[in-house]
């Protein structure tokens, strides 16, 4: 890593408009926030003038009645405990939708010491963790089971002490780390009962770290408590912080650095708020493996067929990055909605102010049908960097050093798990 005395000037040219979009999400979340609370003061001054016209004993407020899922309905706007009654295919695809997916950092974002987070992503299964009625359900990134077990978690476990409302669960973004057998928290998302979602980063890792101990949920495996959870350490994104995420020791593998927007709400799919970066000294996989583990000698990436012939990546909106011949799609059987494998040749991809003008594309067949989403385009970028222009780490110690330079003293305080 970079001597932390690194003090020249340092702009890396912006390739894309992750920085637009940064800020685009940060002005959405406000908008949000605002109409939610103007809202509430509807609601509340509704219920005021009509207690002051009729009088309190004349008010009957009528609940709402639960929503039921009904067939042929979409399941897209389902809560955890009207979804955990779907089955099969539709309980795989609700899952795999509610994981928030940190965008590939392809150019270095601005006020980092300031604003963002930084830790070390711990290698292993990205999981959805659920814990209510008296067990605890696992679900990966593509929505399918990968554990059902008893957790010290609140209501996780049929215990004879067990207490709280049946109604009470708790979800937790975690990584299980297969080789210690240890689910590794990186995020809450709700905390028996309530929920975070709306909650900033910042808040949101204070109340991780001050609620998961006292579970007992991070003590060794017993009966009622068959995998143990453990905290990630993380820090501040200045100097040091980003020094001990890189280099510092932690008890599992590493698989590069996640950043965290400390102002970011939890946001189900893709967001610029929360990046992935990794090299060779912080994972063992920078770049992407074939099916046999092997590096390509072309990069490949994993697209979307839509209606239109147009293959495209997993973004809201998605980004276009070719398109198929008619004649060719009904040859071979291809339909809306399949996940086809690429690669990129000599001619690479064309970027011209920071949008993708075309790529190079090479079919090479479908993908395996357990996948459930196609790469995003900031993937597809980083991808490319790391064989062309690397986003190296002293790019982003310089960054830091840029910003320090320009007035904006980053603050010291450390969160540590």
């Amino acid at each position: 890593m970079a001597p932390h005395d690194l003090r020249r000037q340092y702009k890396r040219p912006a390739i894309s408009d992750q920085q637009r979009r940064r800020e685009l999400s940060l002005r959405r979340q406000e908008q949000n926030r605002r109409e939610a609370q103007l809202q509430a003061r509807r609601l509340a001054s509704t219920l005021l003038s009509l207690e002051q016209a009729s009088g309190p004993e004349d008010i009957e407020l009528v609940p709402d009645p639960e929503p039921e899922q009904v067939p042929g309905t979409s399941s897209k706007d389902l809560d955890v405990h009207q979804a955990s009654k779907l089955r099969g295919p539709e309980a795989r695809k609700w899952f795999a939708r509610q994981l928030m997916l940190p965008e590939w950092m392809i150019d270095v974002p601005d006020r980092l010491p300031l604003d963002w987070y930084v830790f070390a992503r711990p290698s292993g299964k990205r999981c959805f963790v659920v814990a209510s009625n008296g067990t605890t359900i696992s679900r990966q990134r593509n929505g399918s089971v990968l554990h059902h077990f008893p957790s010290a978690l609140p209501n996780g476990a049929r215990t004879r002490d067990v207490s709280g409302s049946g109604q009470s669960y708790s979800i937790l973004d975690c990584i299980f780390h297969e080789a210690d057998q240890t689910y590794y928290v990186i995020d809450m998302l709700c905390w028996r009962g309530y929920s975070l979602y709306d909650c900033s980063s910042e808040f949101r890792f204070f109340w991780l770290n001050s609620k998961l101990s006292e579970t007992g949920a991070c003590e060794p495996p017993s009966h009622y408590h068959k995998y143990r959870f453990s905290l990630v350490p993380i820090y501040t994104c200045d100097q040091s912080g980003l020094q001990a995420a890189y280099t510092g020791e932690v008890p599992y593998v590493k698989d590069g650095l996640l950043f965290y927007n400390k102002h970011a709400h939890y946001q189900p799919g893709n967001t610029p708020l929360a990046l992935v970066w990794k090299d060779e000294s912080c994972s063992q996989y920078v770049i992407d493996t074939d099916n046999k583990g092997q590096v390509p000698s072309q990069q490949q990436v994993v697209l979307e067929l839509q209606d239109d012939c147009k293959v495209t990546t997993s973004d809201d909106p998605p980004v276009v990055l070719g398109c198929l011949d008619l004649e060719f799609m009904q040859k071979l059987g291809l339909h809306s909605g399949s996940l086809l494998r690429f690669a990129i040749g000599d001619g690479g991809l064309s970027i011209v102010n920071g949008k993708l003008e075309k790529a190079d594309l090479h079919y090479l067949g479908k993908v395996n049908r357990a996948r459930a989403f196609a790469d995003s385009y900031s993937k597809v970028m980083f991808q490319y960097m790391v064989r062309h222009s690397p986003l190296r780490i002293d790019d982003i110690v310089a960054s830091i050093s840029s910003s320090i330079e320009e007035g904006n003293k980053p603050c010291d305080v450390e969160m540590v798990g």
